[in-house]
């Protein structure tokens, strides 16, 4: 994410990349986006608009700041890069409460689609890849009917980090403003 960041600085914008601890899924995502609703209330000024980014696991990490723990009334745009948004196959290999609710159909998953609507006011873009392993199915990236979706034709997972289709897409979509990126 960092290399990410750095080329969205080098385009005027100003980045800020926290660290959520831990991100292998042994923690509740829950904790994650509590976690970041402090360091944005630390970081970004009450009232002011921000860009959310957010990849993998940290995709549902900001969902679940915006749709409730009022994120949402923050936050400008939200971009999605490889988020488990229906879940991944993958999560069965995983353990801990963070891997149990990255499964598809899990309690947090279910409740995150019902409050989806809480998301009108924010712009969603969802970049996703059919290469993805570790989002399977790949088109688990997707969340329903909501937000923009942008294929991007990365050869797996963490490449779509690098892909600079994607970083150019960024850059057009996004004005001067703060962003917050959240890596899985």
């Amino acid at each position: 994410m960092r290399r990410l960041a750095g080329a969205l600085e080098e385009e005027g914008h100003q980045c800020w990349c926290p660290n959520l601890a831990p991100n292998d899924g042994s923690v509740g995502l829950e904790v994650l986006a509590k976690l970041l609703a402090v360091l944005v209330s630390e970081v970004v000024e009450e009232g002011e608009l921000f860009v959310l980014v957010g990849f993998s696991m940290g995709a549902l990490v900001s969902r679940i700041y915006l749709q409730e723990l009022g994120g949402a009334e923050r936050v400008r745009d939200f971009f999605s890069i490889s988020g488990p948004h229906s879940g991944s196959l993958m999560a069965w290999f995983g353990r801990g409460n963070g891997a149990r609710e990255l499964r598809p159909g899990s309690e947090l998953l279910r409740r995150l689609e019902g409050g989806v609507a809480r998301l009108k006011e924010v712009e969603v873009v969802c970049y996703w890849t059919p290469f993805d392993l570790m989002v399977f199915p790949a088109r688990s990236a997707l969340f329903g009917e909501v937000g923009e979706r942008v294929l991007v034709w990365a050869l797996a997972h963490p490449l779509m980090l690098k892909s600079g289709r994607l970083r150019r897409d960024l850059v057009v979509r996004i004005g001067v403003v703060r962003i917050g990126v959240v890596e899985g």
